[in-house]
């Protein structure tokens, strides 16, 4: 548990002509919690595409818990919880269905679920609390709720590294709260999750530390500092 659950070193990404990430080298713990902050293009989802392998020209060095990125995602280490989710309201598929696609790499070989899988769809749906939606078509849900969801897909993968890209936008106050308190929970756990955000205040009390990004990293440490305002607007480009 010594080892750095996310290790990149000198990771370089470039579409074209056009600098995505330069030089980003970061280390991140077992058992912590960090949030990703930076103005939109600044190569946060960037930066998760590099860690979930789906880059294949980035160049640099990138382990998680000691595996490349393709590795750690066929040993089910590694579970991403993307910022959007294209949803057809009325194709019919339940709350359950898609929490339970995230225990696809723990099926046998028929693909059907067993007592295992259904138990820890059942306790993911409840520590997001939507176990009284669970049948319900997920079209149905307010995006809060399919927010909540599209987590406790990403926690019944049973992966000890977790990538949320943006996991409080476009929710309500009641949907924020319960997934600040079951990435807090998953953090006790002793995962690590990297946490897209731009609900700069609820970092305190989220986060253990903070990556500020603009293409390259320009600060990682504790929330307080990173919070100053002088940081903040090296950050978002604008003048102290």
């Amino acid at each position: 548990m010594s080892a750095a659950a996310i290790h990149v070193r000198d990771l370089h990404v470039a579409y074209g002509s056009v600098i995505a990430l330069s030089g980003v080298t970061l280390d991140l713990a077992p058992g912590s919690v960090t949030g990703l902050v930076g103005m939109n293009g600044s190569g946060k989802s960037t930066l998760f595409s590099a860690l979930i392998g789906m880059l294949p020209g980035a160049r640099g060095e990138i382990r998680l818990l000691g595996k490349d990125p393709a590795a750690a995602r066929t040993a089910g280490l590694v579970a991403f919880v993307p910022q959007t989710e294209v949803i057809d309201r009325d194709f019919p598929i339940s709350v359950r269905e898609v929490v339970m696609l995230g225990r696809f790499g723990h099926l046998g070989f028929t693909r059907r679920p067993r007592a295992t899988d259904r138990a820890a769809v059942a306790a993911a749906l409840e520590r997001v609390g939507l176990t009284e939606l669970a049948d319900r078509p997920i079209g149905a849900l307010s995006g809060g709720q399919r927010k909540r969801a599209f987590v406790a897909r990403g926690i019944v993968q049973d992966a000890r590294v977790l990538l949320l890209d943006e996991p409080f936008g476009g929710v309500d106050a009641v949907s924020q709260t319960l997934i600040t308190g079951v990435l807090r929970e998953l953090r006790d756990e002793g995962r690590s999750l990297l946490v897209a955000t731009h609900d700069l205040a609820g970092i305190p009390d989220l986060c253990d530390e903070v990556i500020l990004l603009n293409k390259r990293i320009l600060f990682h440490g504790d929330p307080a500092t990173a919070l100053r305002p002088e940081n903040l607007a090296l950050t978002f480009g604008v003048a102290p």
